[in-house]
């Protein structure tokens, strides 16, 4: 168990690291409050701290920078998240009260929003196409004998098709077949929708049997996976070497790199990755934090960005929650 007076001191170390990205001294750590010991003890201290692999020297006589074990140990244990300042509460707010349209345009225009709030790349990742089940369907007279069936998915996806029967159908009928089409749709994934066994109304299942047949086209369409980066050219700022920013751009334009990510950092129960813990060689001085969205309950995708291994992990924890709710949030209303 690390007591309390180094837990401070690696803090000040943490903390001042992540602000100027240069190493700390002891000097400067016995200053700080809560501290409130000599320099010397400090560096008694922060020998300990380097041998346990909390913290590295880069080079004899400069101060100390935290390592990854270092890093995690703040995030687990020293910090909580946030809070977001009333400037950004507002600009989160206003972005979703005012988010409206289409599901691709919606999640593009979150992880801009995200970028914005920490100042980091993020990510927006939807649901697997294929995996996505109707949530709602309907059927919504156009005309005499047009139709328009409207699915809405489990990612928050709309799917309409145009159906054009044989013969007319009234609003009565329509809603009978709405029902009848509900019971045995929802839930279902729209890659593998189920044959709707009759109603006993033969103008009922036509429109059952039509809407069916066009909602199966269109899972048939290919539909590419849903990842959204934003604030890219951000990282040019985040990291003090050229082939560092390369690295990160490179691996952000590799979308399946980035959603195998996210994914695999939400299956092992964490919200941080730090450094090597998320196995992506390239991305060795990154971090990531991520959480996922849910769509009335459900898990529809994840959000997250990723930044230097002295990336403002309190605000980037906040802000990843917050948006991650209020996206959730919004995408249920729309369902």
């Amino acid at each position: 168990m690390m007591d309390e007076r180094r837990k401070a001191i690696l803090r000040v170390v943490v903390e001042e690291y992540i602000e100027t990205a240069q190493p700390v001294g002891s000097t400067h750590v016995a200053r700080a409050p809560h501290v409130a010991v000599s320099p010397a003890t400090v560096r008694n201290d922060m020998v300990a701290l380097e041998q346990e692999g909390y913290l590295h020297q880069p080079h004899t006589s400069a101060g100390r920078v935290p390592t990854d074990k270092g890093y995690r140990f703040f995030v687990d244990t020293l910090v909580q998240p946030g809070p977001l300042d009333e400037t950004e509460l507002q600009q989160v707010g206003s972005f979703f009260a005012k988010a409206h349209g289409a599901l691709e345009e919606m999640l593009h225009d979150t992880s801009r929003l995200l970028s914005g709030l920490t100042d980091y790349a993020s990510v927006v990742v939807g649901e697997p196409p294929e995996d996505a089940t109707v949530r709602s369907v309907q059927l919504v007279g156009l005309g005499a004998r047009h139709v328009l069936v409207v699915a809405v998915l489990s990612n928050g996806a709309v799917t309409k098709a145009h159906l054009e029967l044989a013969d007319e159908i009234g609003e009565g009928r329509l809603a009978a077949a709405t029902a009848h089409l509900s019971r045995w749709l929802i839930g279902r994934p729209l890659s593998d929708l189920p044959p709707v066994p009759p109603s006993g109304d033969s103008l009922v299942d036509a429109a059952d049997a039509a809407a069916v047949s066009a909602l199966r086209s269109a899972a048939q369409r290919p539909d590419p996976e849903q990842v959204f980066v934003g604030g890219a050219s951000r990282m040019a700022a985040a990291f003090d070497a050229v082939d560092s920013v390369r690295r990160v751009l490179g691996i952000l334009e590799q979308q399946y790199v980035v959603v195998g990510l996210l994914r695999d950092v939400l299956d092992r129960g964490l919200s941080v990755a730090i450094g090597g813990e998320h196995g992506v060689e390239s991305l060795l001085e990154c971090s990531v934090v991520v959480a996922p969205y849910e769509v009335e309950g459900e898990v529809a995708g994840a959000i997250g960005v990723l930044g230097p291994t002295r990336m403002h992990y309190p605000k980037a924890l906040a802000a990843v929650a917050m948006v991650s709710q209020r996206l959730g949030r919004r995408l249920s209303d729309d369902a």
